[in-house]
């Protein structure tokens, strides 16, 4: 990722027109990173895609709506 920073600020230092490609991404943090450099584009396989979504605050969140949906008695179906 300090290759990544390094290439965003020669960039930006000299307004080349162009765009960063962070290929072959393998982790979730990588990902994160690259967005906060200011890469243009990522690419990662579709495991560390899938896990962008995955969050501890996210699944405990759901959980509670859900329980809370069920002291309602109420159903969509």
């Amino acid at each position: 990722m300090d290759l990544i920073r390094d290439i965003r600020l020669i960039y930006d230092n000299y307004a080349f027109e162009t765009e960063i490609l962070v290929a072959s991404v393998r982790h979730v943090v990588h990902v994160l990173e690259a967005a906060r450099i200011g890469a243009d584009v990522m690419t990662a396989p579709p495991k560390v895609i899938h896990a962008l979504f995955n969050h501890v605050l996210t699944d405990k969140g759901i959980e509670g709506f859900l329980a809370d949906w069920a002291k309602t008695g109420q159903s969509i179906l």
